[in-house]
Order: C-alpha cells, then structure tokens, then sequence
C-alpha cells in the first residue's frame, strides 16, 4: 500500500509518499481500498508540531476516508465486499488501504462521490456536536461562523439550514459570493472588517446566540463581547497559532497569552449569563456510541438531501505538499482531499 507520511516537523514539503506492507483485516475488521483521505486543519497542526495529540513523528495522519470494501475479518456482518463506505480513522487516513473495526464504518449514501464522502465525517461530527449536541441551537437564532469558507463552516452552514438558524459568515471576500449562494445572510471579511463591530452592526447590538471559533487568540476574547446574554462560544481549534508553513513556537505563545483567560472563569461567565464550550471529536473514541448516533442523523440527512458535501479540490498523493499549502494560504472554498 501506499501512504503520505509527515516525515518531521516542518513546511508541506515533509510530506513523502512511502510503501508498507498491505494490512489484512482480523476479527470485526474490515479492510477499505481507499478512494479519498480527508484533510484537515488538525493535520496541518501536527505537521508544525502544534498538535498535541498527534502521534509522534514521523507518521501517518488522518482522521477520515472514503472507499470500497474489498475484504471483511470473520465476526463482520453489516459490510461486504463491494460497499461504498466512508469511515473515521484514528490517524493513519492519508493511504489507500486500510484496516479499520466494522463500528467506525458506515455506507456511502447513494448519489456522493467518494470525494464527497470523505467530507464528511470529521467536519459534520464537529458542526453537529457544536451545534445540537453542545449549543442547543435553535430556530431563529444567529450563529458567527468564523472560517466560515472551510470544510467545517460550510458543514456548520448546512446544519443551520436544517434548524432554521441564520448564519454570519466571517471569511475572506473571494469566499462571500459562495457563502451567499449556499444561504449565508451576512458575510464579513475578518481581513479587512472587525468582526466584533459588524456582528454588533448586524445584531443592532444585540449580539448573536452561538459562536463557533476555531482561530483561537484575541477573537475569543472579542467573541465573548459579541455574545447575547444566554450566548454560546464554541472553540473547537486554535489556528492563529500557525502563523506560517515552518513551526514558530514563539508566535504560538504569543496568541496563547491573548486567550482572554481571566474572562474564562465560572464567576465571569455567571456574571454574564454566557457559557464557553470546546469540542474535540478526536477526544470522543471512548464514546463510540453517541459518536455513532451523531454520524447516523448526519448520513441520514445526506440521503434525504438535506446536507451536500462541498469539494474544493482533490490532490494526488504525490500532491499531498500542495494540498497543504492550499488550505494554509486559505484559498479552499470547503473540504479538500487526497485520491490515491
């Protein structure tokens, strides 16, 4: 098999293809030829070293995939050879075969291309459990999606839609006219707007009932002033702090001291009627269950066609370097993945 290793620390060009032996699957397992890898920004994290749950270097990442079954282990009874599925992975995504346990695997819903499949899993699990699990969203409320233009924000616009929320989507100009296109009310560019000022603007002052903030840094500290009483922020990553292609733990620490630490305290945030609530799919393995049902509702919304994948861009295993610099220069307009 083949598979895209982060060779060390450092800038895209760490990424080499490499071959390993092919696995073979063992009870309640089933082995997936790989079609599409999902990227993600937790990648990019763990290829500057900033990731601390990555798996030390070097390694093989990746949370998610797409593909067709070409083996099952005995005990398998839900999957066959020849299956579309798409499936979480903890680490190990960027291959073309892989061996995973028959309860982390669910079928492709008819009419999504594999591309589309493997835009699932980690960014409509995260939107999800921002959302209903921990947010409580509902109808008539105003959510701030911050990247709103990525794979995530545009998984958190599609699940908006399905609870009747209207969305402000803060992304770079080039993205609004997409943004508006797939239902976004109010776009802000946080390049050149201050986010805080426009969500004020918008609300008449009011402010907005959910927030859901992967950049980490100061926007925390202006996100909490943009909450309505009874509002929620939502962290679900810390993006600031790669601040270039090359680790840069100085900047990293830089941004970690304009976390708005004393206004994140139980007194402060009863004082103001505002709750503060961080995500991490990848820290849910020990929770397969509730991940499940989540995953479930999400595919069963795939097939009613309530909820479309967006691709951006597939890049080739040999192009696994570009696929990063793309997403780190931001010009991806939602998810993007690696075809074997």
């Amino acid at each position: 098999m083949r598979q895209i290793w982060i060779t060390k620390t450092g800038p895209p060009e760490t990424l080499q293809v490499r071959e390993a032996p092919d696995p073979s699957p063992g009870r309640d397992e089933v082995r997936i030829r790989v079609k599409a890898s999902g990227i993600n920004f937790a990648d990019i994290m763990a290829r500057l070293g900033l990731y601390p749950d990555a798996p030390k270097l070097p390694a093989v990442v990746g949370y998610e995939v797409c593909g067709v079954v070409d083996a099952a282990g005995e005990g398998v009874s839900r999957f066959k050879a020849g299956d579309d599925v798409l499936a979480l992975c903890r680490f190990g995504g960027y291959t073309d075969l892989i061996v995973l346990p028959e309860a982390q695997l669910f079928l492709l819903p008819q009419g999504l291309s594999h591309a589309q499949g493997a835009a699932i899993p980690v960014n409509y699990l995260t939107a999800y459990q921002m959302l209903f699990v921990m947010g409580a969203i509902k109808a008539g409320e105003r959510v701030l999606v911050h990247s709103a233009g990525g794979g995530v924000g545009f998984a958190a616009i599609d699940l908006c839609a399905i609870a009747d929320a209207e969305v402000i989507g803060a992304a770079s100009a080039a993205k609004h006219a997409a943004l508006q296109a797939r239902g976004v009310r109010h776009c802000i560019d946080p390049r050149t707007q201050d986010f805080e000022a426009e969500v004020k603007r918008i609300t008449r002052g009011k402010g907005v009932e959910i927030i859901l903030d992967a950049v980490g840094g100061k926007s925390w500290a202006k996100g909490l002033r943009c909450l309505r009483k009874t509002g929620r922020l939502v962290v679900f990553g810390f993006s600031s702090a790669a601040t270039g292609k090359k680790p840069n733990p100085l900047s990293a620490l830089r941004n970690l001291l304009r976390v708005p630490w004393l206004k994140v305290n139980p007194m402060s945030l009863m004082s103001e009627n505002k709750a503060v609530l961080g995500v991490n799919v990848g820290h849910l393995w020990d929770e397969p269950e509730m991940v499940r049902g989540w995953m479930e509702q999400i595919v069963d919304w795939c097939a009613q066609g309530k909820i479309r994948p967006t691709v951006d861009r597939e890049f080739t295993f040999d192009e696994a370097p570009l696929a990063h610099h793309h997403i780190q220069d931001r010009k991806n307009i939602g998810k993007v993945v690696l075809v074997p």
